[in-house]
């Protein structure tokens, strides 16, 4: 226990507040209003206020909602259910966060104690302006701040119900997914199952595959407004993909199980000029150096969905974001002139990515979370799951499955604490043609409560309606769902793992 968790420990068991109880559920917890009162070192509390219960929206528990500072600048939100389920939720921040950001804020409606941070930080998703010349914020953003949001919430989660929570859970997609991982690293007493979706695991290297790519579909770094790429011959390509590779898994159904298989010859495509040719090759291809490979390749996929290559490559999408034509533009560019180089005015046209290891070692140091050693988190009987779509548009799923080969490689029995579930199809986080939802929080509590390891779950694709269209298994790498042979394809249960 560290000395700031034994100074925590000591006030939150020294400090006593009114206690009621709730009419409904019988859960024990103090005075909402009271939280206001509660004394935690370098804490601030500042506002604690009563939600009522709802029937629509995406928050309709009934709970308290407890506002705070952590240091100079961490602000956290934490939201206490008055039916408790005994347990915490940690949910992650997408991009630069810059807001109060939890990825797993509706697990409140299931009854979790669930926390989210802003990272210590205020400004846009794609905007690290906020980064220049602060080391203090960046190493926030980058690890710190998550862990003692979570330390702080479970205080008061401690002082509000009287009691310790029964497991702590902590699930995030993207940045989302990086804090996972740096959780599983750094900090393995922090949570005893974790969730990381599409991890942006290598912040540097992904960065270098960032502008690698902008240099290639924006080479005028004064001509942003035109781009490349239309919408009609992004599907174009998309569509050419498909009809060749689909049925490589052994049916054909408009998704493709593991794009790897898939060998496009890109100067075949049609209606594509050279130019776009040669920028799809370097799109789709390594990210390289002098010294070798950065950062995995994109597999094919995604090209004409508009979120994804419109949205986070090419430009034209309809998401739009003050820092460029693109996602990709606008986090590649951010990143350098925010951690790197702390120069808001620095060109990407002109950099040679070679240099992007010498140039991001600091940056490294503090974002990255690549470490394969989880001897501390597997000791600990942690467990982890990592989730990524094939079609991701923004982070290559290749990069996913390096950090699993690489943990497999130190550890032989990796799968006893991690496993590992490719989407087919889905895009970045969610969407696209595959199944992309999962009730993961009930897979991971499942096999850290009952020790029932995920030998598959099941991946559903609903309208907004909540109509479910289509179902599919996701099978733990290196699996594969393999179709039986008969019925429909949209069903999961004509599917097995191989």
């Amino acid at each position: 226990m560290t000395p700031w968790q034994r100074s925590v420990a000591g006030i939150v068991s020294a400090c006593a507040l009114s206690v009621g109880a709730s009419a409904q559920n019988g859960v024990s917890h103090a005075d909402c209003s009271g939280m206001t009162a509660m004394k935690l070192p370098d804490v601030k509390i500042t506002d604690a206020t009563v939600v009522a219960a709802a029937t629509t929206g995406a928050i309709r528990a009934a709970h308290c909602r407890v506002n705070g500072v952590i240091g100079t600048e961490i602000r956290f939100s934490l939201l206490l259910p008055d039916a408790w389920n005994g347990k915490f939720m940690m949910g992650g921040g997408g991009g630069f966060v810059g807001t109060l950001d939890n990825q797993a804020r509706a697990s409140v409606n299931a009854g979790y104690a669930t926390v989210g941070t802003d990272t210590g930080h205020q400004g846009g998703v794609t905007d690290a302006t906020w980064a220049v010349n602060n080391l203090e914020r960046q190493i926030n953003f980058g690890y710190l701040a998550v862990h003692r949001t979570a330390e702080t919430a479970k205080a008061i989660v401690r002082q509000y119900y009287s009691k310790n929570e029964s497991r702590s859970y902590f699930s995030g997609c993207s940045n989302g997914g990086r804090q996972a991982l740096m959780e599983a690293q750094r900090f393995p007493d922090d949570f005893d199952g974790i969730v990381s979706g599409a991890p942006a695991l290598d912040f540097v290297g992904i960065a270098a595959q960032f502008i690698k790519d902008m240099q290639a579909v924006f080479p005028d770094p004064h001509n942003l407004t035109a781009p490349m790429f239309t919408p009609e011959t992004l599907k174009a390509v998309e569509a050419q993909i498909v009809e060749k590779c689909d049925a490589a898994d052994g049916v054909k159904d408009g998704l493709m199980e593991d794009p790897r298989k898939c060998s496009v010859n890109i100067a075949a495509l049609t209606g594509v000029s050279d130019a776009q040719r040669a920028a799809l090759k370097k799109v789709y291809g390594e990210t390289a150096g002098k010294d070798g490979v950065i950062y995995p390749a994109q597999p094919v996929g995604g090209e004409g969905e508009p979120t994804g290559w419109p949205t986070w490559i090419t430009g034209g999408g309809p998401q739009q974001t003050p820092q460029g034509p693109s996602l990709r533009f606008g986090f590649g560019t951010q990143f350098f002139r925010g951690f790197v180089f702390n120069d808001p005015s620095w060109d990407y046209a002109r950099y040679d990515i070679s240099n992007v290891r010498k140039d991001g070692r600091l940056a490294a140091t503090f974002l990255n979370a690549t470490n394969p050693d989880l001897d501390a988190f597997k000791t600990r009987s942690r467990k982890l799951i990592v989730w990524h779509g094939w079609s991701d548009p923004a982070l290559t799923a290749l990069g996913s499955i390096k950090y699993y080969e690489q943990v497999e490689a130190r550890d032989p029995r990796v799968r006893d604490y991690f496993r590992m579930f490719l989407m087919p199809g889905v895009l970045h986080c969610a969407g696209g043609p595959g199944p992309d939802s999962v009730d993961w929080a009930s897979v991971i509590s499942d096999w850290v409560e009952n020790g029932k390891a995920p030998d598959h779950v099941i991946a559903r694709r609903a309208s907004a309606t909540g109509a479910v269209s289509r179902t599919r298994p996701l099978c733990p790498y290196p699996q594969h769902a393999e179709y039986k042979g008969s019925g429909s394809t949209d069903d999961a249960a004509n599917f097995a793992c191989r």
